[in-house]
């Protein structure tokens, strides 16, 4: 462990409703809850007025109004918060020199070998107070020497403040804490650990590790270096270009535009499905198609942090939209996806129900384990094959097997092999990315 590095946690207090406060000063001091409207609304942010009763993030509305019915409920702007974290991401970015945006409202800096130059306290709390000056949003620090006790730092300074735990003091900071405030710990593992009697970071730090790994796995063990001070993980530098895309050259040029649509469908609800597999977010959205003169247009809008199918699918259709104005044959579509951050999606912000978030869950645990093509959407499927009297010819996996092993090793076989039993726009003929397809 490298007691001489010094890494800086940078945490936005209630965020969501600080950005609220800054647009109507009249909230401040009353107990504000973001999202959580309607009967199955769920808390996605919460002023400290309003965790006095009790309330937490992921609450259930409907819990949240029991505790506290004076409480002031908003449905939330993620578009405006989403802009105010790109302005603390850029003072931020002007001056240190090694920077990680951990999620829409948090930072990590590596001030590693500055303090030479100057003191990295002092350094931190003039950034913050630079943050605070210029953006009216409060933010709180924590000053260390890695990021898990760098963040339990700021989390111990909070709201509205600041805190230094130097190597020596590691122990006397940590060995009284309760265990969840290591980050990490869920609920499950705080019950099991619980059970066990380990209820502070000190008894955590007495268990063996064999233990410790026998329990809980791997996470076992990773919990108890975090117990101990001990996390060797980088500071990752932010590059804001960050982004995953994909593209389909046709066999075929082609201006079918219900055809072309599905295309950009499926592709968004595969990208997302990516995205929420990485637990990462997207900020820019762009759509280029190539026409069959290979002229190539783009076409890009900043929106609200999202992952979700259906904001995005909307977006990728507006544009392609504008972008798509000559009416002429086309080669190529794409869509990409960037400036990528960390999270999770916010459910009650930007009209995301509960319900939307809950269906895509479901879809991406499907995916994950019968594969990306499981389930797909309804408007990317094409007609069923049908034979001589019209009959929908049904899939049978046992006579594609057999049509396999009948086919040995000529070339049929390997095309036998990549029919799917969803027939998609995306199998049309031609490449996308890297990826071929039939």
């Amino acid at each position: 462990m490298d007691q001489n590095r010094q890494i800086i946690h940078m945490d936005q207090d209630a965020f969501f409703v600080s950005v609220e406060i800054r647009k109507n000063p009249g909230l401040s001091g009353k107990p504000v809850i973001i999202g959580g409207g309607g009967d199955r609304g769920v808390v996605a942010s919460c002023s400290y007025e309003a965790r006095k009763y009790g309330i937490h993030s992921a609450m259930p509305g409907r819990t949240a109004k029991l505790l506290c019915p004076q409480a002031i409920f908003l449905k939330g702007d993620m578009e405006e918060y989403s802009k105010a974290s790109h302005e603390i991401t850029e003072i931020i970015a002007d001056q240190v020199p090694l920077f990680e945006k951990a999620s829409i409202d948090e930072h990590y800096i590596d001030m590693t070998g500055m303090d030479r130059f100057f003191g990295c306290m002092k350094f931190a709390s003039a950034l913050r107070q630079t943050i605070m000056k210029e953006l009216h949003l409060p933010i709180s620090f924590g000053l260390s020497i890695n990021k898990t006790v760098a963040k339990i730092a700021t989390n111990e300074s909070k709201p509205d403040g600041e805190r230094q735990v130097s190597f020596p003091e590691l122990r006397p900071f940590l060995d009284p804490l309760a265990i969840h405030k290591i980050p990490g710990i869920g609920h499950a593992t705080y019950k099991k650990l619980s059970e066990m009697g380990v209820r502070d970071i000190r008894t955590l730090t007495q268990i063996p590790q064999q233990l410790m790994f026998k329990i809980l796995g791997q996470h076992g063990l990773s919990l108890w270096q975090k117990a101990n001070g001990i996390d060797l993980s980088p500071v990752v530098p932010y590059r804001e270009r960050k982004s995953i895309g994909t593209q389909a050259t046709f066999e075929s040029d082609t201006m079918d535009m219900a055809k072309l649509k599905a295309i950009i469908t499926g592709m968004v609800s595969g990208l997302t499905f990516q995205l929420r597999n990485q637990q990462k977010l997207t900020a820019c959205i762009t759509v280029t198609v190539r026409y069959t003169n290979f002229e190539t247009v783009t076409q890009q809008e900043r929106i609200p942090y999202t992952s979700l199918d259906s904001f995005l699918i909307s977006k990728a259709h507006r544009l392609f939209e504008k972008v798509y104005a000559k009416r002429m044959l086309l080669r190529l579509v794409g869509v990409k996806l960037s400036h990528l951050v960390s999270g999770y999606e916010q459910i009650g912000l930007y009209n995301v129900a509960e319900e939307e978030y809950s269906l895509c869950q479901a879809m991406d645990r499907v995916r994950n384990s019968y594969g990306a093509e499981a389930v797909v959407k309804a408007c990317i499927v094409t007609q069923p094959p049908r034979d001589e009297q019209g009959k929908v010819i049904k899939y049978n996996p046992r006579k594609n097997k057999k049509l396999i092993e009948n086919a040995g090793e000529t070339e049929q076989a390997p095309e036998i092999r990549k029919r799917s039993k969803i027939r998609s726009f995306m199998r049309e003929k031609g490449t996308t990315g890297t990826r071929s397809y039939e």
